[in-house]
């Protein structure tokens, strides 16, 4: 009986505790009387103090970055010192929350650490069913280069990290491309935490408002399923009405710029680039809080705590049936059906918010001259406004039963592993008959954008044709969990494709051409050899001027005719199997 006694104090004391510390956890946030964010190191010392001291708490440094410095996740558990992932979701949910990929949004940042540290000392109740999981700050290098001026119209804290990260990339467009050492942790993370729920926190303003608080959350028919019903009818209702009754008004994220929101806007349509576009890829709820940027800092991190709080609340009462349709939702989509690749706005159908506003007008600019947008603080309204959160797919495609990704496109196979795809290597050479994509239009934009230059509107040809693989090169089954992933980096036509973010763009260029003076003679001698192509020269010739008036262009037609033009210019090298 003693013994039992003695064991059964010695779990009560390490559930409690794990060593003495004299460790101050009033946040940086609370000492400023919430003016100041805390720094990279005071963020990191604070959680380390909580897992030295709370059994519930664990952190770990899982993953590089760019800034040299290590990514870490800290786990808040309900079950005492068990922190292996696989055990826990079998019987809890697990919501993740981001924070810092903007380090100049730090709402999240302090937010997190005070709920994190009530939860552990029992100044909120503690989920009973829900393991908690952040990454305390995702862009480290940005967090390490601190100024107090960048965010142009932020209304605090006094100074903050700066938006991109040490290498300048917006981490929030890096999440299918992953050109960086933190966006490839991310995928290490995400795919060990499995997240049932995702938040990622921000901070926003394309136009002045009432509200402090807004929500981005994936959108709801691009979820698709059964997911994208219960996010649209019951998960965003839901935290509306709990942050409603909280006194914290809420609405959707404003997708305007220097424009007032009266006309309506529209939903934001988050692809794979973003966090939540690329989370909702693997059946994850993700949202964004986009708090209001001119709102006071210490209301903006209020606000987002509460929000957190919610959604633990409705991960805790709905976790059964989170779980249920993220294992339903798997069945959405199988080979041969047609899958969504494109989207866009649906006209017919459209929601009503009662918005709170402030009334904006053009003026006359005292600077410039022109008109300019001017809100007035001191006329309040509630109005009306449209808001088009209905989309509908523009272009689809069939699922195939395989893609065949030779093994020379070893950049894209790294990522795909990064990504928990099960991919199978071929033992032998084998000749395949497949589906073959040829490049047939595409548009590339002007501008550079996060270290690319992307395509757009990209149009293929595809035909069917027996080809030869190595052994080596791999086969990759559509019938896993990644099958979402896989179709929106390896079709090309998918905006965030990595045909799109140029992977690919060797294949565009000619590598061997052709001289005039020795083309021209073979030409003529194909030609003659071939009666069909001459009609078609003629016709061609007939009905377009400007190739009738291009000499070569003529022969560049010609040539690609032939058996002498490469057979790897424009050819898409991963290959469809049905």
């Amino acid at each position: 009986m003693k013994k039992l006694l003695f064991l059964f104090l010695i779990i009560v004391s390490c559930a409690e505790k794990r060593t003495n510390s004299d460790f101050d956890f009033t946040t940086v946030f609370e000492k400023s009387e919430g003016l100041e964010t805390a720094t990279y190191k005071e963020t990191i010392d604070h959680y380390t103090e909580l897992a030295n001291n709370y059994a519930e708490v664990s952190i770990e440094a899982i993953g590089e970055t760019d800034s040299g410095e290590p990514l870490h996740i800290v786990t808040l558990s309900p079950n005492f010192n068990v922190f292996d992932f696989e055990e826990l979701r079998k019987n809890n949910r697990i919501l993740l929350i981001n924070n810092g990929i903007h380090p100049g949004e730090s709402d999240g940042i302090d937010a997190t650490m005070m709920l994190f540290r009530d939860i552990v000392q029992g100044k909120i109740e503690a989920p009973k069913n829900t393991v908690l999981v952040t990454i305390p700050i995702y862009n480290v290098g940005g967090s390490l280069n601190r100024n107090a001026e960048t965010r142009t119209n932020q209304n605090g804290p006094k100074s903050y990290g700066f938006r991109g990260n040490a290498r300048n990339y917006d981490l929030n467009r890096d999440f299918i491309k992953m050109d960086t050492k933190n966006s490839k942790s991310f995928a290490k993370i995400f795919h060990i935490v499995q997240p049932d729920v995702f938040i990622d926190n921000h901070v926003s303003n394309g136009a002045d408002y009432q509200y402090t608080l807004t929500h981005l959350f994936t959108q709801h028919n691009k979820l698709g399923g059964v997911l994208g019903s219960y996010l649209h009818t019951k998960m965003i209702p839901i935290l509306e009405e709990k942050l409603e009754a909280k006194q914290w008004d809420i609405t959707p994220y404003v997708n305007v710029f220097n424009r007032t929101p009266e006309s309506g806007f529209s939903q934001f349509k988050d692809s794979p680039r973003y966090s939540t576009g690329y989370t909702a890829l693997f059946n994850t709820l993700g949202m964004m809080v986009e708090t209001h940027m001119l709102k006071p800092y210490k209301q903006r991190v209020e606000g987002t705590y509460e929000l957190m709080k919610s959604m633990i609340e409705i991960t805790e009462a709905d976790g059964e049936k989170i779980s249920a349709l993220r294992k339903e939702q798997k069945q959405t989509w199988a080979v041969e059906d047609f899958y969504p690749l494109t989207w866009q706005i649906d006209t017919s159908k459209s929601s009503t918010l009662k918005f709170k506003g402030f009334e904006g007008n053009r003026i006359e600019s005292q600077l410039t001259g022109a008109k300019r947008l001017k809100y007035d603080n001191s006329k309040p309204f509630i109005k009306d406004v449209k808001y088009q959160n209905y989309f509908k797919a523009s272009d689809s495609i069939v699922i195939p039963k395989a893609y065949i990704i030779p093994k020379g496109m070893y950049h894209v196979i790294k990522r795909l592993k990064l990504n928990d795809i099960e991919i199978i290597e071929l033992k032998k050479d084998s000749i395949l008959n497949v589906e073959s994509y040829k490049i047939e239009n595409y548009k590339t934009r002007q501008s550079p954008y996060e270290g690319h230059y992307l395509h757009y509107n990209t149009q293929v040809k595809s035909s069917n044709k027996s080809l030869e693989f190595k052994a080596g090169d791999y086969l990759v089954n559509l019938n896993q969990k990644g099958m979402r992933y896989l179709l929106e980096t390896l079709e090309p036509k998918a905006p965030d494709s990595f045909f799109n973010w140029n992977f690919f763009d060797t294949i565009l260029q000619q590598k061997e051409g052709f001289s005039p003076y020795v083309w021209e003679d073979k030409a003529q001698l194909l030609l003659r050899a071939n009666p069909e192509l001459q009609i078609k020269f003629n016709v061609k010739k007939s009905y377009d001027k400007d190739f009738a008036n291009n000499w070569y262009a003529q022969l560049d037609w010609l040539h690609k005719q032939s058996n002498n033009y490469e057979k790897a210019h424009m050819q898409y090298p991963i290959y469809r199997l049905h």
